[in-house]
């Protein structure tokens, strides 16, 4: 084991939020802490042409954010970026063509019935091995080709990769968030270029792909300058898209666990060596995506805390502040029966009137509507604990992995009510923690490139598991477990 330490800093953009936070870690002293320096909102804005996200924005906070880090720890020796997947800017040369779009962007729709003409799903699922979701990176693309912009584009980099390359000049493309496109091949790792080319989308922008651990390149000088950091210093691909670095810190044994890296999406799935293409899995909609250290997140994404941080958005448009601990609390003190809807159901997908969609699914379902806003807010609890027990028991079975305890990693560990309720519904306990996976996970794989730590992801989840204590939570003694769906 190294018996070196020493600083990363992470750059761990959600969302909802962003954030800058130093990591110091000792592997041979047990140390894992975390420094957060910076947190800055991100979020959707709409323009005349659809739903963007302000990058400019943002990567002017992150880089705020890391001066700051380095005033901090001058000691810091890399920096690792990991972001949400899917979502991409298109650049002609050095300059980004406009701010990228938005995943829940309204012109999905159309391109999703183009590309399956030309390729069927089933036949999609057998290459990808991804689970349909409209805004998966290849369905935009499609609705990008139709308007004519890919024929103006260059090159094409996912929002971390754009990031690193704002930071560096170096354009790659990391391999956990490329699997996030539909592009890449299941079976190889490696873009599908005959996929690319039957779709009619240039291979010519599509960057060369790199593991996690490897050195992307140095800070451009002038960039080094203004975050006042040492010149030549690395920025290193960790897992980027921000659910393989969150697996990265579950403290988990993969042969009988599975996670919940749950944020304003709700990951739900296990760890494997090899992905699962049946039709099987491809029925109950499970998508297979890289992992860090070629392992395969097998998973299935449930709408996640979106539900309830929409819902609070659109009951505050009016200038009404909700405390959000209040609101939970009242909701935990609702008694008698909600309503448990279909949290996957695509109409909470786009922002706006959640509150009155639920309402709505439960008018054309026959169920009573919640009518408080505490009622809301235990019913979308309710139906987000039986989705991801529903989701757990559909990943034991189509995985073969005995599942004997639920990891849940994110701000989701922290909802009390959430934990205890997914624990009841799935009859097994559920371990909460950390909240910080995905800075963890990012530090955690930077540390292992600078020789800070050293070992498999069993090592490093070891040191995660020293480091921070998760909170238990027993199913009741009346929730017996429940048989697995045959």
């Amino acid at each position: 084991m190294t018996g070196r330490a020493g600083a990363v800093a992470a750059v761990d953009l959600g969302a909802t939020s962003g954030r800058v936070i130093v990591g110091h870690v000792d592997q041979a002293a047990g140390r894992l802490d975390l420094d957060h320096v910076a947190r800055f909102p991100n979020g959707p804005v709409r323009m005349a042409s659809g739903l963007h996200w302000d990058l400019t924005g943002l990567y002017r906070d992150l880089s705020n954010g890391l001066a700051d880090a380095f005033r901090r720890e001058p000691g810091v020796r890399s920096i690792g970026v990991d972001s949400w997947a899917v979502d991409y800017g298109l650049l002609r040369g050095d300059r980004v063509l406009g701010e990228p779009f938005h995943y829940r962007d309204a012109r999905n729709e159309a391109a999703v019935e183009r590309v399956h003409a030309q390729v069927p799903f089933a036949e999609l699922y057998r290459r990808n091995g991804l689970q349909f979701l409209p805004f998966n990176t290849l369905y935009q693309l499609a609705a990008e080709r139709a308007g004519g912009w890919l024929d103006l584009a260059g090159s094409l980099l996912l929002v971390p990769d754009l990031i690193a390359y704002q930071l560096t000049g170096a354009a790659v493309a990391e391999r956990t968030n490329a699997s996030t496109t539909g592009l890449v091949d299941v079976s190889t790792g490696e873009w599908d270029d005959e996929l690319i080319a039957r779709l009619g989308l240039p291979a010519s922008v599509f960057a060369p792909l790199v593991d996690p651990g490897t050195a992307i390149g140095a800070l451009r000088a002038d960039v080094a300058a203004d975050l006042g950091a040492p010149e030549g210093l690395e920025v290193v691909a960790v897992g980027s898209h921000d659910t393989a670095s969150a697996v990265v810190a579950v403290p988990m044994r993969a042969e009988s666990a599975a996670y919940i890296s749950c944020g304003t999406w709700g990951l739900v799935g296990v760890e494997l060596e090899r992905p699962v293409t049946t039709d099987a899995a491809r029925e109950a909609n499970f998508t297979n995506e890289g992992g860090v250290d070629g392992r395969v997140r097998f998973l299935h994404n449930v709408m996640g805390l979106w539900l309830l941080s929409e819902s609070v958005r659109w009951w505050e448009r009016d200038g009404e502040a909700i405390d959000l601990p209040e609101l939970l609390a009242a909701a935990a003190s609702v008694t008698g029966e909600v309503a448990v809807f279909d949290a996957n159901d695509p109409r909470f997908l786009a922002p706006g009137d959640l509150p009155g969609r639920i309402a709505e699914w439960c008018a054309e379902h026959q169920v009573p509507a919640p009518r408080s806003r505490a009622e809301v807010a235990r019913s979308i609890i309710e139906s987000l604990a039986e989705a991801f027990a529903g989701a757990v028991r559909t990943a034991s079975v189509l995985s073969g992995v005995d599942v004997e305890t639920i990891h849940v990693v994110g701000g989701g560990a922290l909802n009390e009510l959430l934990c205890r309720r997914t624990a009841d519904r799935a009859g097994i306990p559920v371990l909460a923690g950390p909240v910080e996976a995905t800075a963890i996970g990012n530090v955690l794989v930077q540390a292992r490139a600078q020789g800070f730590a050293d070992g498999d992801l069993e090592a490093l989840r070891a040191l995660v598991a020293r480091a921070f204590e998760p909170v238990r939570h027993e199913p009741s003694a009346r929730c017996a477990r429940p048989e697995a769906p045959q």
